[in-house]
């Protein structure tokens, strides 16, 4: 094994920052080159091709995160290997995922192709950025291959212990595709597609480099040709934490484009307050988002070495650093909002609506900290079934109903709004506490006395 990347020696606190940041470098660049989009767009262009490169991405973040859901089954599988010091698994795992995911690639693609004017008219689109909208749609789904495989051959590299190569592959498609921007939108004036075309392309210069910079490195274990083949086995382990993850992390897309359609229900001032807010408490979940997938890594691996208690360290950790973080950005939200909010619009209205939405909303910085913590923990032993069950949970009991009252019983304020996303992550919270809680009182019963 790669010592430089053994996740089960050494200071845990090390191993987890080391891990997260370059991880959290990784989705800082995937939202700004998706934000360059519609900067460029907006140069060059009207607002009929601003909404459809806008209905576009919305769509391809789903199904983005919906493919890292699967390819995080790969990471914990992997690392698990590679913590048991057992290379050839570790080998078979990452043949097993190869197969496994060309073949969904290749339905995937063919089934949203078959699905573009569906999918147009599902989101809403309105009449005048159709046609633009189709097309930037056919365009990234034809590029589907490329995004899953980057994140294929990122999850390797994750399961491995090594978050920084991952980090490179993201720097490479952002360089190319903002510059590609310019070249499709602004000189050839190609639109919509154009920036469609620059995306995909960017992913498959960032494909180019992975699939290079794997056959070069030394992951700690050796894949030969006779480990790419699908063994069911494997294939049902990977799908085991990968499935309830990609499911999740579908539902909540799906949940926040049904506040969204609630939010514009309540006018033009609502819906554009609600959607700056959203991609402001973005931002702030890159934190931990990438603690969770560090914690992710770091309990797979040790927990494949027998190292439970490391495992449980990570947790702490990230707990600690996740949670102060969200106590900073919730405080700092009572306070200064207008100074974040005020950089997406001047409209005094909207400001203010804003200020009130992000008030309550910025609670769930620090409620979200410790489910996204704990699921990290669950994942990496692989019981990510707990993930789903608390954030379907969430969704459904609290985040979509209580989004729905409010703007009913509360028509003239977005405040009470937003107290429905930190109310689900507390509900989320407790309930990953409870598991936890229980794991932990069985393991203790079952060890000898």
């Amino acid at each position: 094994m790669n010592e430089k990347n053994d996740l089960t020696k050494g200071s845990v606190w090390n191993n987890l920052v080391m891990f997260a940041l370059p991880y959290l470098l990784s989705c800082f660049m995937q939202t700004f080159y998706g934000m360059a989009d519609l900067f460029v767009v907006g140069l060059y262009n009207g607002s009929e091709t601003t909404t459809a490169v806008s209905i576009g991405s919305q769509v391809m973040h789903m199904l983005t995160v919906i493919i890292v859901g699967f390819a995080m089954g790969a990471t914990v599988r992997i690392a698990r290997c590679v913590g048991a010091k057992d290379e050839r698994s570790a080998a078979r795992t990452v043949g097993s995922a190869v197969v496994f995911f060309i073949l969904f690639a290749g339905v995937l693609t063919a089934a949203l192709l078959c699905m573009v004017n569906n999918i147009t008219g599902v989101m809403m689109t309105p009449a005048e950025a159709v046609v633009q909208t189709r097309i930037y749609l056919a365009v990234c789904f034809a590029g589907i291959p490329f995004i899953v495989a980057y994140n294929v051959i990122s999850s390797i590299f994750r399961g491995a212990g090594d978050s920084r190569r991952p980090m490179y592959f993201v720097a490479v498609a952002c360089v190319v595709n903002i510059v590609l921007d310019f070249v499709f939108i602004g000189s050839m004036g190609l639109g919509a597609a154009g920036a469609a075309l620059g995306t995909v392309c960017g992913q498959a210069v960032s494909v180019a480099f992975a699939l290079g910079m794997l056959r070069k490195c030394n992951l700690g274990f050796r894949i030969t040709r006779k480990d790419i083949r699908a063994d069911r086995e494997v294939i049902a382990q990977i799908l085991k934490v990968g499935a309830p993850i990609a499911c999740q992390d579908g539902l909540i897309q799906i949940a926040f484009i049904v506040i969204t359609v609630i939010a514009n229900s309540r006018g033009l001032i609502a819906s554009a307050a609600v959607g700056i807010v959203e991609k402001l408490i973005g931002f702030m979940f890159l934190v931990p988002s990438a603690f969770l997938s560090a914690i992710s890594a770091i309990t797979a691996q040790n927990m494949g070495a027998d190292r439970a208690d490391r495992a449980r360290e990570s947790l702490r950790y990230g707990l600690m650093i996740t949670v102060c973080w969200g106590v900073l950005c919730a405080l700092y939200n009572q306070f200064l909002p207008q100074t974040l909010v005020g950089l997406f619009s001047k409209d005094t209205a909207v400001i203010t609506a804003g200020c009130a939405y992000m008030r309550s909303y910025a609670f769930d910085t620090v409620f979200a900290a410790v489910h996204f913590c704990f699921s990290g923990y669950f994942c990496g032993d692989q019981k990510s079934g707990i993930s789903f069950i608390h954030n379907i949970t969430a969704i459904l009991l609290v985040r979509i109903p209580g989004a729905y009252l409010a703007s009913v019983y509360y028509p003239h304020s977005l405040y009470p709004m937003g107290w429905a996303a930190p109310l689900g992550s507390l509900l989320s919270a407790l309930i990953c506490i409870g598991f936890y809680m229980y794991y932990r009182q069985r393991e203790q019963t079952a060890k000898p006395v």
